[in-house]
Order: C-alpha cells, then sequence, then structure tokens
C-alpha cells in the first residue's frame, strides 16, 4: 500500500530527576552533598532510509513516546540518558509541525535525520547546588518535560521528469518503454493510483528519473479527485511532461486538457507555475491525430512539443534526449523558502517579559514557559527548592509586576492548575 501523508504525536522523554543526598561513611562525619543529576529524557528522530518508498511503517504508530532518564543517586551516581527513538521514512518527506504548518526538515538524502522532539534535560542533583556560601543544600531538581508534538509527514517523490496528465492519456505506457518501471496498464480512468517511478537510460550513459503520476482532472487544487496527491508529487519534479491524448479517443479536445492542467497548477502553487514543462502528444497513430496536433500548436506555441506514439514505441528518442539536455541545464532549487521553516526566526531586541498575568474571576494567571519548566522541575516537597522557587520567581519580577497590577497579599496565584497564596 502506497501512503504518502501521516499525522503522529510525538512525546520526547522527561528528563530524570536529581538526587538529594549526602554522603555517609563511617569516619566521615561532614560528608557534604552527593545526589547525582538524572539522565535526559529520548529524543524522538526522523531519518530517511532509501529502501522505503512508503510512509506506510508510520502510518499505524499514532503516539510515539520517548522513555524517561534515569533518575541520579546517591554517591554521586548520575542518571543515564534514555534511548532516542528513531523513525524511518523515504527519502523526498517533508516534515512539519501540524500545529503552525512550518517545515521542520525536507529530508531528501539518505541518513539525513531530523530531532522532531529533544528530550527534556535531566535534572540537577543537590551536589550540583553546593556553593562556598551553601556547601550543603537539601534539595534537587526534577527532571524536565520533553517537548510534546503533532507532527505531520509528508512524501513527495524524488523525480526529475513527472509525467502529468489526464487519466488513460498514456503516461503509464511511456513509462514502462523507457524504464524498466512495470505500472498497472489499463484502459479505465485512475488505473494508476500512486507514483510510480522509473529510471530512465539513455545510449550516452545520462541517466534521470521519472516519475508516472496519478491522473489529474478538473478541481484537482481543490483537493477533488487524485488532485493534492498529484500535484504534491509533482512539486518536487524538475521538469513537467504533460501528455496530451491527441488521438481524442475518448472525444476530449487536447487544447482543453492541457489548459485545464495548467489552471490547476497555477492555482496550487507558484513553484510549480514556474517550472519548465514540455508536451508529448501522445496517440499520434490514431486517424484524427495530425489534424488535433495543428490545431493544438496554433493556440500552445511557447512549449516544446514532440509527437510519439506510445503503443508502437515511436517518437520517444527524440523526446527524452531532449529531456536529458534541459535537466543539464537546471539547478537544484529549494521546495521551501526560508521563512517555511521553523528556525527562521526574526530577531527583535525586545525587553519582553518571559511571562504574562492576568487577572480571571478574582484568580491571578500567571503564564510563560520559563516559569512553567521552573514549576515543573521544583520539588514542593523540599523547604529549599520552595523557597529557591519563590527567589527565582522574585529574580525575574513577578513579585513586583503582580504589586503594579494591583494584587494584595493573600491573593490566589495559578500556575498551571496549581493555586498558591500570595504573600511574603
Amino acid at each position: 500500500m502506497f501512503v504518502d501523508e501521516v499525522i503522529i504525536h510525538a512525546i520526547a522523554g522527561k528528563g530524570g530527576d536529581g538526587c538529594t543526598s549526602f554522603r555517609r561513611e563511617k569516619y566521615v562525619p561532614m560528608g557534604g552533598p552527593d545526589g547525582g543529576n538524572g539522565g535526559k529524557g529520548g529524543d524522538i528522530i526522523i531519518e530517511v532510509d532509501k529502501s522505503l518508498k512508503t510512509l506506510i511503517d508510520l502510518r499505524y504508530k499514532k503516539i510515539i513516546k520517548a522513555e524517561k532518564g534515569i533518575n541520579g543517586k546517591g554517591s554521586s551516581c548520575n542518571g543515564a540518558n534514555a534511548q532516542d527513538i528513531i523513525l524511518k521514512v523515504p527519502e523526498g518527506t517533508t516534515v512539519y509541525d501540524a500545529d503552525t504548518n512550518l517545515v521542520l526538515a525536507d529530508l531528501k538524502n539518505d541518513k539525513q535525520r531530523v530531532v522532531v522532539c529533544k528530550g527534556g534535560r535531566g535534572g540537577r542533583g543537590n551536589k550540583a547546588f553546593a556553593t562556598h556560601n551553601e556547601p550543603a543544600p537539601k534539595f534537587s531538581e526534577l527532571g524536565e518535560m520533553g517537548e510534546d508534538k503533532i507532527i505531520k509527514c509528508e512524501l513527495k517523490v524524488m523525480a526529475d521528469v513527472g509525467l502529468i496528465g489526464m487519466p488513460s492519456v498514456g503516461k503509464s505506457t511511456i513509462l514502462s518503454l523507457i524504464s524498466a518501471a512495470k505500472p498497472k496498464i489499463a484502459s479505465y480512468h485512475f488505473t494508476t493510483l500512486s507514483p510510480n517511478l522509473g529510471m530512465v537510460s539513455l545510449k550516452d550513459g545520462r541517466k534521470f528519473v521519472m516519475a508516472d503520476l496519478p491522473g489529474l482532472i478538473e478541481g484537482a487544487s481543490e483537493g477533488i479527485g487524485l488532485g493534492h496527491q498529484f500535484l504534491r508529487h509533482a512539486m518536487r519534479t524538475k521538469i513537467l511532461a504533460h501528455v496530451i491524448d491527441m488521438g481524442s479517443i475518448e472525444g476530449r479536445n487536447p487544447i482543453d486538457d492541457y489548459k485545464i492542467i495548467r489552471k490547476e497548477i497555477e492555482a496550487y502553487s507558484e513553484k510549480l507555475k514556474i517550472k519548465k514543462e514540455i508536451i508529448i502528444a501522445n496517440k499520434m497513430d490514431l486517424d484524427h491525430a495530425k489534424e488535433n496536433l495543428k490545431k493544438f500548436k496554433k493556440a500552445i506555441s511557447n512549449v516544446p512539443i514532440f509527437e510519439v506514439s506510445a503503443i508502437k514505441n515511436e517518437g520517444l528518442d527524440a523526446c527524452l534526449t531532449y529531456i536529458a539536455d534541459l535537466l543539464d541545464t537546471i539547478e537544484e532549487d529549494n521546495l521551501y523558502n526560508e521563512n517555511e521553516y521553523e528556525s527562521y526566526v526574526v530577531y527583535k531586541f525586545q525587553n519582553e517579559k518571559p511571562y504574562t498575568i492576568r487577572n480571571e474571576n478574582g484568580i491571578w494567571v500567571l503564564e510563560g514557559k520559563k516559569i512553567e519548566d521552573l514549576f515543573r522541575m521544583t520539588r514542593f516537597t523540599e523547604e529549599e527548592a520552595v523557597l529557591r522557587f519563590a527567589r527565582k520567581l522574585k529574580g525575574m519580577g513577578v513579585e513586583e509586576e503582580l504589586e503594579r497590577m494591583g494584587a494584595k497579599r493573600g491573593d490566589e496565584v495559578q500556575i498551571l492548575d496549581y493555586i498558591f497564596e500570595f504573600k511574603e
């Protein structure tokens, strides 16, 4: 089964908890803190495996969760890092953050990989907090939460040339003649339900990959029929080869067929719109083909046209040589703009607070990733950890900001699902 799009819930591993411990040995009355740090949580990694041709292995993996890092122990024993989870995908897979629709990575080469969710760092043991002024801290950190994302993987086949056209115009027949590919060929519409790839080898030694893409119908850019699937895979190609039925065997008008395809391409993507293209005038062995081609050339004069009879294997050599020559002149182009990637950030030098405060039904709600991470990593069963948490909030200006907004001592303050009393 060919699967070219999957959505998974990826959850990286939580960091291991730090340890609060003191060295206790005979004849060592002042052993000092020896609590070890927790290990890092497991990452979720997506890696290219060139032997794969579909995303079917991920289709039934709705939730991917990495393991938690190992907790630190006494005697300065740090916890081990959790094992990363590596998900294998085919070449040509684009990975998106489904919530923002930004590209995390465009994976085109074998063994290329991207960390889609980073595991949380391990919490520090009390030994890590020892200072000259505080040589025996009685607290440690909990592990940091791992990243949690909804990931969309989308496969766009890696091909130099895409054979495009209406259903049953001869795309699969042409691919079977010029390569070793064995696509299913029949006289009914949508015989091709998924892309077929073939390696084309010329007599001069040059090679390129050609894809027979699912048939196109009007409304494809809006998702009608197999439209989005067809157009998605066409995005990777360097050249679009329009296969037109010049014999009008089903009563279609070749000029209208070409114009419909161009309309759908232009509506779908600007990048697809400007790709190099040629026209393969197929079924030239039929009765009305010459007459139709003459009218076609008058209407469409700005695209190279090659007369072909796939059923008789005539006219393909000149077409393939032209394609190879054209490919030699086309450089690799990035499929996505820089600002479509999640890593694209516009830095603004602004003195912004790392939190927000709002009053909701008399409760002061405190939000912000930095504060929420600090909260999750604080061990509230240890008095010194609670005091450190309060100092950190004060250092961020939270106390001052609450007072400025009108908060009184004794008011309730909420962080995540927990409510505290605002006091000295």
